[in-house]
């Protein structure tokens, strides 16, 4: 079944690969024979669901999920259940996608006002005699 982003915007199964791994969190005697942790692998660079600004801006936030072939790995272990960690992983990969969908605002720049300019000027004043009051001092020599 594929991953549903929003109603617009739907990632094939193509595009994602599941692995069972053993898990070193909670589980109890079923922690050393079963295979509950989940790593979910998707093939950025080959995936036709993402327009290139979406790539190029996951590729920026995703960090060490990132390998060298282009490759998105999450791990999910937080959970008992095989089923469970498979959901987080998708809901984790989910939310990354969803945070890069938009593209960033532009940043304005913007001059300071007129208030904090002067009460700037007033806390360097203010440091300088708090300086020239450490020197030494005169007169009683």
């Amino acid at each position: 079944m594929p991953l549903i982003i929003r109603e617009d915007l739907t990632v094939p199964d193509a595009d994602l690969a599941f692995s069972a791994i053993r898990s070193p969190g909670p589980g109890g005697q079923n922690v050393n024979k079963v295979a509950t942790a989940v790593q979910l692998r998707f093939d950025l660079r080959n995936t036709r669901a993402l327009d290139a600004g979406v790539k190029q801006r996951i590729r920026a936030r995703a960090g060490h999920r990132l390998n060298e072939d282009g490759t998105l790995l999450f791990v999910a272990r937080a959970h008992r259940s095989q089923e469970r960690n498979r959901a987080d992983a998708l809901e984790r990969l989910r939310a990354l996608i969803m945070a890069c969908l938009a593209p960033p605002r532009p940043r304005k720049a913007t001059r300071p006002t007129l208030a904090s300019r002067e009460r700037r000027l007033l806390g360097k004043a203010h440091q300088q005699r708090r300086k020239v009051l450490r020197g030494r001092v005169r007169g009683e020599d």
